[in-house]
């Protein structure tokens, strides 16, 4: 009765702390920040990048998605680990690369920079055709290259990152891509495609790749269509069919 303001001020202390839910405790909370901040922080993803009309990444540098100095004590396994339980719960493609793989992909880049995939769609294929540009690998539908010309928009692109290849034997890819036209395994197929092709042991599959970029006019579409049938890839993307996972 005394002090009727500061008997309100302690009701309603009271009363917030009622609110709160059992076991919470400000210092409990302090701890779990505290451990927050001291658990390792590998990704940096989003940092200092920025983005072009398409909407794509611009100078989507390595060290703006991964800590590469907090990494580089890790093994490549570690490294393969974190880099793949960070993107699979994220709704895009991604991959690492044996450093052997990439090299030989590299080279064969240097000599035929482009290729033309096949997507299969309900009825028939889709054909886009994939451009390197550095260690990036550009995909755009025919369509759009047939319509548009040079201006043609990227539609799907791969980043390859070589940073640890020759320390860790590994190279790291993720990749952007436009959901108007391409959801995520469709974008996996192209991604496996690029693999297929450049990294091949097998000659009859990667001279479709010189012919197409150095013998243009004996280039034949359905041989790609052929090979792809062949490797299996496109076989999940089929309305109806089971595909071997085994």
């Amino acid at each position: 009765r005394s002090s009727p303001d500061v008997f309100e001020s302690r009701m309603e202390k009271r009363s917030e702390v009622k609110k709160q839910p059992v076991g919470y405790s400000k210092q409990g909370e302090f701890i779990r920040c505290m451990e927050e901040k001291a658990r390792p922080i590998f990704f940096a993803e989003g940092l200092g990048t920025k983005t072009s009309k398409g909407g794509f990444t611009k100078d989507k540098t390595l060290d703006s998605i991964l800590n590469v100095e907090m990494v580089k004590e890790k093994s490549a396994e570690e490294i393969k680990q974190i880099w793949n339980q960070y993107f699979s719960a994220k709704d895009t493609v991604y991959a690492v690369i044996p450093a052997e793989k990439f090299d030989l992909m590299w080279k064969r880049a240097q000599k035929c920079p482009s290729f033309l995939y096949a997507l299969p769609r309900k009825e028939g294929y889709e054909f886009f055709v994939g451009q390197w540009s550095g260690t990036e690998l550009h995909f755009t539908s025919l369509i759009n290259v047939q319509t548009q010309g040079e201006t043609a928009p990227s539609q799907l692109v791969l980043y390859h990152y070589p940073e640890l290849q020759k320390e860790k034997g590994i190279v790291l890819m993720t990749a952007e891509m436009d959901s108007k036209f391409l959801v995520v395994h469709e974008a996996q197929c192209l991604a496996n495609q690029a693999q297929l092709f450049y990294a091949t042991d097998r000659s009859e599959t990667y001279e479709l790749v010189e012919t197409f970029n150095h013998r243009s006019g004996e280039f034949k579409y359905m041989s790609v269509i052929a090979e792809l049938e062949q490797s299996g890839l496109g076989r999940e993307l089929r309305p109806g069919q089971v595909s071997d996972k085994s």
